[in-house]
């Protein structure tokens, strides 16, 4: 790389797309030692809403052909819905452009191991979004873990819930299409729960090996509404609104999670727990700058405010007790994956890890219409 900016192309310029250009503008202000960003393109279908997204993501240009893009640009994100992941964030391998592409890496376990192969053959930086591991409070659970604080790990359980798909009248959206999503709660949610229990304690426990699943969907059929607010038709939903399997490590640890994306009263809850033969910890991205500890010989668990300087990546943020937001994920991983792009270096989560995700969303897939237990192939 040379020392010019790095022209960023991003594919996508709504959920995903606002988050991670919040944290490509706030990278030259809290981490100057980032390479240096020109936001060069924003890339998706609806000219003037890709262009009023443009006008307040600080984009110079925009376009809605990604393939005319991978040439402009010296970092490609893959933003965009699960379908359009493989094909972009490939081409753009192929072209020397690193990707950073949103989880979960690809519909299939077919395509995302195209993509992890071509990330292989290639040698660029490609990275899965997976921004949880990015939370400092996640980065001091990982220490304590590796350190042996809570002894031989035994059980891991994980549970991300939802309620935007409560209301049987919720509009039908791309995420409720098998073609293009590959899975519902169990790939949308799921995804982050299994690579963030990896994360955790797969140096300790090895690989999940055998899976359970079920896989269940309450509302068959969604309206599509026009401009008015009037129902023009009804889609079929092809995928999962809830999830639940239980996981066997290599260590002959345990694992339990699950996910659902019409659990009442629940807006974002994504809980990790983690017990040891001589202690537990308990994580909870409502409350993501604490972290539960309960230590051998302690009565009950340690509230730990993860926000002291000496804590991963607070000492860029606020003193003490001033806590960061979910946000601010997304700063510390495009920090972590631009700095690995600029050395030329190779980023975790890697297309590797997405995939070996993959494996396991598959699996459980399998094990849902087979109704046994399967190996992870």
């Amino acid at each position: 790389m040379t020392d010019e900016p790095l022209r960023i192309g991003v594919l996508g310029y709504r959920f995903m797309g606002k988050a991670h250009a919040n944290a490509l503008a706030r990278l030259p202000m809290f981490f100057p030692e980032a390479p240096e960003v020109e936001r060069h393109a924003l890339v998706g279908r609806d000219e003037e809403a890709l262009a009023e997204a443009a006008g307040r993501f600080g984009f110079a240009n925009t376009a809605t052909d990604w393939e005319a893009v991978i040439d402009e640009v010296d970092v490609l994100y893959n933003l965009g819905p699960n379908h359009v992941h493989a094909e972009p964030s490939i081409a753009a391998l192929e072209a020397g452009v690193p990707v950073l592409c949103e989880k979960p890496l690809a519909p299939t376990v077919e395509e995302a191991a195209a993509m992890r192969d071509a990330a292989a053959a290639t040698g660029v930086t490609a990275g899965t979004a997976f921004n949880y591991r990015f939370v400092p409070a996640i980065r001091h659970a990982k220490g304590l873990i590796e350190d042996g604080e809570l002894g031989e790990i035994r059980q891991v359980r994980g549970r991300y819930l939802q309620d935007w798909l409560v209301d049987p009248e919720a509009p039908w959206a791309w995420r409720m299409d098998a073609e293009m999503a590959g899975s519902g709660a169990l790939g949308d949610l799921g995804a982050h729960t299994i690579d963030l229990a990896d994360f955790l304690v797969g140096g300790r426990v090895g690989e999940i090996e055998r899976v359970s699943g079920r896989l269940t969907t309450f509302v068959d059929e969604r309206p599509v509404y026009d401009e008015d607010g009037e129902v023009t038709e009804y889609r079929d939903v092809t995928v999962d609104d809830a999830y639940g399997a239980q996981v066997r490590y290599e260590s002959g640890a345990t694992g339990t999670f699950e996910a659902s994306r019409v659990a009442a009263g629940h807006k974002n809850d994504h809980t990790v727990a983690v017990h040891g033969t001589e202690g537990s910890l308990k994580f909870s991205l409502e409350r993501l700058n604490e972290l539960e500890v309960l230590r051998e010989g302690n009565r009950g668990y340690e509230t730990v405010l993860v926000t002291e300087e000496s804590d991963p990546y607070v000492d860029r943020w606020w003193p003490p007790g001033h806590v960061i937001g979910w946000e601010h994920t997304f700063v510390h991983e495009s920090y972590e994956f631009l700095s690995a792009v600029a050395e030329g270096r190779s980023f975790e989560p890697s297309f590797e890890d997405g995939y070996e995700v993959q494996k396991v969303l598959a699996a459980i897939q399998r094990a849902d219409e087979r109704g046994e237990r399967v190996a992870v192939e």
